[in-house]
Parts: C-alpha cells; sequence; structure tokens
C-alpha cells in the first residue's frame, strides 16, 4: 500500500510560479514510475509530468514550464510550475505505480488575475 499526499496547490495569478509536493507514506526507493496528473472541470484526468526510471516525460502543454523532480531520501515528488496560464487550473493529483496504481487526494491550483 502506498499513500500520497499532495500540497501546495492554491491562487495564483498568470505567470506566476507554485511548487507542488507530494509525500508518499512509504519510500519510493522502488517506485520507478511516480508522476502528477491534472483534472479540470469537465474534462478527464490527464497526465502532466511523469518520471520512469529516471527519465522524464511531460505533456506538451507543459514541456518548458514545468518540471518534475523526487527526492528519493525524502519520499518525496515535486512539481515545479512557472509561468502558469489559466488553463493550468485543475486538480492535481500525484500518483504512483508498485504493481498497481496509487493516486493523492489532490490539491486545487486555479490560476486567475
Amino acid at each position: 500500500q502506498v499513500q500520497l499526499v499532495e500540497s501546495g496547490g492554491g491562487l495564483v495569478q498568470p505567470g506566476g510560479s507554485l511548487r507542488l509536493s507530494c509525500v508518499s507514506s512509504r519510500s519510493i526507493f522502488s517506485i520507478y514510475t511516480m508522476g502528477w496528473y491534472r483534472q479540470a472541470p469537465g474534462k478527464q484526468r490527464e497526465l502532466v509530468a511523469l518520471t520512469r526510471d529516471g527519465r522524464t516525460n511531460y505533456a506538451d502543454s507543459v514541456k518548458g514550464r514545468f518540471t518534475i523532480s523526487r527526492d528519493n531520501g525524502k519520499n518525496m515528488v515535486y512539481l515545479q510550475m512557472n509561468s502558469l496560464k489559466p488553463e493550468d487550473t485543475a486538480v492535481y493529483y500525484c500518483y504512483a505505480h508498485l504493481l498497481t496504481d496509487y493516486w493523492g487526494q489532490g490539491t486545487q491550483v486555479t490560476v486567475s488575475s
């Protein structure tokens, strides 16, 4: 079992930055795949960024603006979000795969002036 808890969401103006954090209830040394998804109102959940076996993948819409990173020693995964746009508004979910999929409860990110 893996429990994931996100933090760091909030309200930010367009062009601003936020850093999301996700802490795992167990060591993530053996969790090769971790990442972030998001779901906007009325839309399906979509991949934002993924780290797998040391490689990273990003949705085209966030490339060059978002950066995913992990700290295995702290059991943490981060999502640094820069140059935020209104269309980035969504609930952001931390994700881990270890034999099965695990999700956090989500953190709201609202980009608005």
